[in-house]
């Protein structure tokens, strides 16, 4: 392993979180949060700032390199190294003492999972909540993909390191270089959290709320400066403003690349994409004919209103919450669970097992049954009509079953500790599939908070296993990685 290698890159991208701490701690001067911000925020500011100054200038600054092995090894280092710095603030504000409750917050930020352990989230100082989103910004996107678009100014080689971070079965390249494809990357992100803080603010949020929100939405995370999360605005416009992103927010990143280059015709030829648009219009018109029929809502538009937000926000991994959906009908609910088993687009901020893979499998299985009926035949999995190679289609279908495998280890492993089956299954999905809100004692009305320290710890790795799409750090676990 390239030990020195590690350390350097590890201290670039703790020093670009010790960046983001000193906006926020600058955001809470300006509030007049002077005390409490600098309580917050000054420690880990400077060890982040020392640590830039340590690793960057006093070792040589000779091209540095991470080979495949290392670079797994380094995204895994580099997210347990963020979500542990990033805790820090939440510690010293007094938001909470426990060390479990921290980490797990940060962890649930920078994954963008938005499972809270926080019961009044309005008591926190507004500094604290500002970090607590731009947890979920600096995630949604990817912390190394930021870091791999500035490697090459810092003599770092980036090679290896968006295929283990970024989401997705592969990694789209808009540009011969891999740095180029990063910058890009989060220029259309920035771009679009841009427009929608804009919209909010239009919608009558004020400017921390709307910025707060549009990182939130942005990363698909669901963290908000609210206890009763976007439904104390009860707004039709913000609600309807923030569906709209996050279906944009759970697509590929690719398709929005495509449409600001102007090929439009490839957005359409995109099978994926379609198919999730498909998955999120009849979710949507399900659940609110149920609720509609069910007599939640006087009216047939409110009931698309609620409807569709809480299916972009569970399709998404979002998690954000304008209703009680404990409170709909078996049916809406059935629905509701059916979307966290989906999740977002390949090469979005989304979680969960995406609708690629989903449609990937489907196309095989099809070409499976006519294999039978006809074996001398030869048929291709085809998606968005791009022969799907059998490299990838296993690779697939080998992370489908090990992102199942976690689910059903991490489900016994929480009913272990006494919870009913509900609740350790949908805990499960929850944090594997970075969603948040769950069903039971893990609804959208509750939090994680009741759950003891060590299975907050272990829910904290199973956010990590699902933001990291299980293989990046669970090869840490083999022994043929550790072979020389």
């Amino acid at each position: 392993m390239e030990t020195k290698s590690l350390i350097r890159a590890l201290s670039v991208l703790l020093s670009i979180v010790s960046l983001f701490m000193l906006l926020c701690l600058g955001a809470g001067l300006a509030l007049g949060e002077g005390t409490a911000a600098m309580r917050a925020f000054g420690a880990p500011v400077l060890f982040g700032l020392l640590l830039f100054v340590l690793f960057v200038f006093v070792i040589k600054r000779n091209k540095v390199l991470l080979s495949s092995r290392s670079g797994y090894l380094f995204v895994t280092l580099s997210w347990i190294a963020s979500a542990s710095l990033g805790a820090f603030p939440f510690l010293l504000s007094g938001a909470t003492s426990s060390f479990a409750d921290a980490l797990f917050e940060s962890m649930s930020g920078f994954t963008t999972t938005g499972a809270s352990v926080f019961a009044d989230i309005e008591a926190i100082p507004r500094s604290v909540l500002l970090w607590r989103a731009t947890t979920h910004w600096l995630g949604g996107m990817g912390i190394v993909v930021l870091t791999v678009a500035i490697f090459p100014l810092l003599g770092i080689s980036s090679k290896s390191l968006m295929e283990a971070e970024a989401p997705g079965p592969q990694v789209d390249k808009f540009t011969p270089r891999l740095s180029h494809t990063a910058g890009l990357l989060w220029g259309l992100y920035l771009a679009m959290t841009l427009v929608l803080t804009v919209l909010l603010c239009v919608g009558g949020m004020d400017i921390l709320d709307a910025v707060t929100h549009s990182f939130a939405t942005m990363a698909t995370g669901g963290f908000s400066t609210k206890n009763a999360s976007v439904a104390s605005f009860g707004s039709a416009y913000i609600d309807i403003v923030i569906t709209v992103f996050m279906i944009l927010a759970g697509t590929n990143f690719a398709i929005h690349w495509k449409l600001v280059t102007g090929k439009f015709s490839l957005v359409m030829k995109d099978s994926e994409w379609k198919l999730y648009i498909l998955v999120f219009l009849l979710a949507s018109g399900g659940i609110a004919f149920s609720v509609y029929r069910a007599g939640h809502y006087a009216t047939a538009a409110d009931s698309l209103r609620f409807a569709a937000f809480q299916a972009a926000s569970i399709l998404t991994t979002t998690g954000f919450v304008t209703a009680d959906y404990l409170a709909w009908p078996s049916f809406a609910q059935a629905l509701l669970f059916a979307l966290m088993l989906v999740g977002g687009c390949s090469g979005s901020t989304g979680g969960g097992i995406k609708v690629g893979r989903i449609l990937t499998l489907f196309r095989m299985g099809v070409a499976e049954m006519r294999y039978l009926l006809n074996p001398r035949g030869v048929y291709g999995i085809f998606v968005s009509r791009t022969y799907m190679k059998k490299t990838i289609v296993y690779d697939i279908a080998a992370m489908v079953y090990l992102y199942l495998f976690t689910a059903v280890i991490s489900t016994l492993v929480i009913a272990w500790g006494g919870y009913d089956i509900l609740t350790s299954l949908t805990a499960t999905l929850a944090t594997l599939g970075n969603i948040g809100p769950g069903f039971s004692l893990v609804g959208p009305v509750s939090n994680y908070a009741f759950f003891p320290d060590w299975l907050k710890y272990w829910l904290t790795l199973i956010m990590l296993v699902g933001r990291l799409e299980v293989y990046t750090v669970l090869v840490l676990f083999t022994r043929w990685f550790w072979k020389r």
